[in-house]
């Protein structure tokens, strides 16, 4: 399992996520009927008959309508696509139901025998490609005879894609895992700002604190260590902690997002040089790729610090100031301008000063 799995694990062994999983990624309409107050864990080690353990994600279970019906929900976490993943989660589904037969958890059915609970088998996925494996594992089979169609096994299981959804939809949803879909999906440090000033303010309860802690771990040991490979972190205690520091070493940050949307450029770039075929469209791949990556970290920096204006003079100087801001176009301008932003007495020194860098 990897760090990536590890995090998801530790972020989803909370109730609150589980819930805003459902409500907010789940549509169907009898999510409405669960009740959301006895959502419990399940354990999540299975040993066959033969001895083989096998390891799940996470399992909850909660009532659904006024009957004792439980729910039982697999996650699988997967950050790269998975062929057999149908196959894989068949057997996890066999041994949890022969869990709950020798355990006599099964639910209760009238004067029948028991009956054993519905599953919904959920795949989680964070990866850069988009999913491409069923979802049936009917979809796995050939025809074979006519005869045999009806001994088939059968199972679905719910794929929710991070990279289905749009930054613009997530950022209207006040939902803990649409928070973390922002963050995995983030191309800048503007909106990992604002995602952690979201979290920071729905997870204030003193309750919430050993989900805070979940999300602090996570930011630390998952998401820093990509976006900032090497960077020796601080101890940080809460995520205004973190939303702090980050803010402090955004100059470093942005530098590292500006290599990466130049890395990404230039795959891009070699992708449709090979595509084209010859040196020519290599080349003129190469171009594209390395200024579309040089526009997104200048507009990174660009938008960083017109919220930094605006925190300090107010909209009547941030808004002047944004053309201004359009016409810099090197990345050791902006460093200067963070710099002269905190020596300024007003805002009409700022504006006097970022016209003369401008060139107005």
């Amino acid at each position: 399992m990897t760090d990536h799995d590890h995090g998801h694990k530790r972020l989803f062994s909370h109730p609150e996520m589980i819930r805003d999983l459902l409500c907010g990624f789940v549509p169907e309409p009898w999510i409405a009927e669960l009740d959301f107050s006895t959502l419990e864990k399940y354990p999540t080690v299975f040993v066959s008959d033969g001895l083989q353990e096998r390891r799940n994600d996470v399992i909850w279970r909660l009532r659904w309508g006024s009957d004792w019906l439980y729910i039982y929900i697999l996650l699988e976490f997967q950050s790269s696509v998975q062929r057999y993943m149908a196959v894989r989660l068949l057997s996890y589904l066999g041994l949890f139901y022969q869990d709950l037969i020798q355990t006599r958890q099964l639910a209760p059915n009238g004067t029948l025998p028991p009956v054993l609970p519905p599953v919904l088998p959920v795949v989680l996925y964070n990866g850069r490609v988009r999913w491409t494996a069923p979802t049936e594992i009917a979809g796995l089979m050939g025809d074979g005879p006519a005869a045999l169609i009806s001994y088939r096994p059968q199972l679905r299981y719910l794929l929710i894609d991070e990279s289905a959804y749009a930054d613009a939809y997530l950022a209207t949803q006040r939902n803990l895992v649409a928070a973390l879909f922002r963050l995995e999906q983030s191309r800048g440090p503007t909106q990992v700002q604002e995602v952690l000033v979201a979290l920071a303010d729905w997870l204030r309860a003193p309750e919430q604190h050993l989900l805070r802690q979940a999300f602090l771990i996570w930011l630390k040991q998952v998401f820093l260590k990509t976006r900032l490979p090497g960077v020796e972190l601080p101890e940080l205690h809460d995520l205004e902690e973190m939303r702090a520091m980050l803010a402090e070493r955004v100059v470093e940050w942005t530098e590292q997002w500006k290599q990466d949307g130049l890395q990404q450029g230039l795959q891009q770039g070699l992708q449709q040089g090979l595509q084209q075929g010859l040196q020519q469209g290599l080349q003129q791949g190469l171009q594209q790729g390395l200024q579309q990556g040089l526009q997104q970290g200048l507009e990174a920096e660009r938008r960083l610090l017109l919220r930094q204006i605006h925190k300090r003079f107010g909209a009547p100087v941030a808004e002047p100031s944004t053309p201004l801001l359009a016409r810099i176009q090197q990345s050791e301008q902006f460093e200067a301008l963070g710099e002269l932003l905190l020596e300024c007495p007003d805002g009409a020194v700022w504006l006097v000063r970022l016209g003369e860098i401008a060139g107005m």
